[in-house]
């Protein structure tokens, strides 16, 4: 349903209750997902308000904070009066967003990546999680005493840990090496192996696992 004015006298447009039912998504869309993104990324630039920029769209301050938080999928008309308040063609807005979202973005504190965590440790995945892949990046807060063990991985796979707070170390088959903040280690992963916490203060590092080709 089309967007209407609150009175004659207004025409900053509100949603109906029929566009926040069906204008409502999850962000699986990219396109609307990077038009979204797009139009705070716009508004930050211009050093706009969600007010200024609802007074020069003509959109309604709460439609305009729903879209870019992502809780509305703006219709064809609300689209084209806020292109307009960035002096924008429709097209030019959509194209804008898409050339941007080449570049994916996990935000900090995006549950859907994080892997495991209790109150020994928990472990965010940094890598794209649609997407086949041969290596995995991770971030790893380990409580003291906590151990992270895993079993013997595809042969060939390999990790990279970069402690940057605590201490932690590395078991690896029959080897073993302590780490601290600012080392690095690579071991095979294709036997059994464990990072550690063996200081006595949080393990923060991050985890690089490679998968041979």
């Amino acid at each position: 349903m089309t967007n209407i004015p609150k009175n004659k006298q207004d025409n900053t447009y509100v949603e109906s209750p029929a566009d926040t039912n069906h204008d409502r998504h999850d962000g699986s869309d990219p396109v609307t997902k990077a038009v979204c993104e797009k139009v705070r990324e716009l508004r930050k630039k211009q050093r706009w308000t969600l007010q200024q920029l609802a007074d020069a769209s003509g959109v309604s301050r709460s439609m305009l904070s729903q879209i870019e938080r992502g809780q509305a999928n703006p219709t064809l008309g609300v689209a084209y009066r806020i292109a307009q308040a960035f002096g924008l063609q429709l097209g030019h807005l959509v194209d804008a967003a898409m050339s941007d979202s080449q570049i994916e973005v996990i935000r900090g504190e995006d549950p859907a990546f994080i892997y495991k965590s209790d109150e020994t440790m928990q472990v965010r995945t940094l890598s794209p999680l649609n997407k086949e892949k041969d290596v995995e990046f991770y971030e790893l807060r380990l409580e003291p005493g906590t151990q992270m063990r895993s079993a013997s991985h595809f042969e060939g796979t390999t990790e990279f840990l970069t402690v940057l707070k605590g201490q932690g170390t590395i078991h690896s088959g029959d080897d073993n090496s302590v780490l601290k903040k600012g080392d690095s280690a690579h071991y095979r992963a294709d036997v059994p192996h464990m990072i550690e916490n063996s200081g006595k203060t949080q393990l923060y590092a991050f985890l690089v696992v490679t998968y041979r080709a």
